[in-house]
């Protein structure tokens, strides 16, 4: 049976996709668990799940096919995540399968007649022509989210439609929510001076938290959207060399990141090592156990490294 694509603006085609070998690992639920009156639905990862549990409410239960925790760039899906995708009605992804490189190879192999909300779409992407690709960490601008929550609401009502108006209700207070986010975000960033707003990063991750509250990237360890890249001897002397000519007195990584590169440049350079940021991923309770507290959490470890 045809897999059919579901667009926010009502627009239905085909997905293509390639081969893949499935691993062998558990997979987890991101979300609360469910009841047998609700309607389910899937995203890719546990912070896109959250993002569309807020919107669902109590009327469809969203479960994540990465468990927390999870890189995107890295993960090797599951026999269970195969069942999962083949019985699912809905699937919610930020945009393509350029960022969950792991969904096209998971598609051809469950099979099904699943439709899709691209969260992402209708959402200005950062291009990068040395990078070769669009910038796919489009979450860490709040105003971002914004435009993803509507994108949830049509397909979630798409996929339900008596719920249109609970939809529209859940959707308009978690905006609100996310508005304050936003403003509260430029309180504690107005903390740092202008001349060290400098951020150095494990690999290009922060580009539209960067633009949105005016920090500058200083350069990243890997030069690569993705966490899986490897620098050569010259990228890691080009950074060393931008470190020192900005100042930049701290690099960013991830919780998940290999800290031993940036933690040999940060000796070098005499400057500290944040590795505990959540980038990409939620955590299972504190501290970035919803996508607001992942904000909120990420400011505050980026605001005290850098005032």
């Amino acid at each position: 049976m045809p897999r059919r694509l579901f667009i926010p603006i009502i627009f239905l085609t085909m997905l293509s996709a390639c081969g893949g070998t499935p691993a062998s690992s558990p997979s987890e639920v991101a979300s609360p668990a469910s009841t047998e009156s609700q309607l389910e639905a899937l995203a890719t990862t546990s912070l896109l799940a959250d993002i569309a549990q807020h919107v669902a409410g109590e009327r469809v239960h969203i479960e994540s096919i990465l468990p927390v925790g999870a890189d995107p760039h890295s993960y090797q899906y599951t026999p269970q995540d195969v069942a999962k995708v083949a019985d699912a009605k809905l699937l919610i992804l930020f945009d393509d399968t350029s960022y969950e490189t792991f969904l096209e190879p998971l598609l051809l192999t469950a099979g099904g007649d699943t439709e899709f909300v691209f969260a992402g779409a209708g959402v200005g992407k950062r291009a990068d022509l040395d990078l070769g690709g669009f910038d796919p960490h489009l979450w860490l601008d709040p105003n971002n989210i914004i435009r993803c929550v509507e994108n949830i609401r049509e397909g979630l009502t798409h996929l339900d439609p008596t719920g249109a108006a609970v939809f529209k209700s859940n959707a308009d207070a978690y905006v609100a929510e996310l508005q304050s986010l936003d403003a509260w975000i430029v309180e504690q960033v107005n903390q740092i001076p202008a001349e060290r707003r400098l951020l150095v990063t494990n690999h290009e991750s922060l580009g539209y938290f960067a633009e949105r509250y005016g920090f500058t990237i200083v350069g990243s360890v890997l030069e690569s959207f993705s966490s899986g890249a490897s620098p050569s001897a010259q990228q890691m002397a080009a950074l060393i060399d931008q470190i020192k000519s900005s100042g930049a007195p701290a690099i960013f990584l991830d919780a998940g990141d290999n800290p031993a590169l940036a933690q040999q440049i940060a000796d070098e350079m005499g400057i500290r090592v944040v590795a505990d940021l959540h980038l990409e991923s939620l955590t299972d309770g504190a501290p970035a156990g919803t996508y607001i507290d992942l904000m909120k959490y990420n400011v505050t470890q980026i605001v005290t490294a850098l005032k």
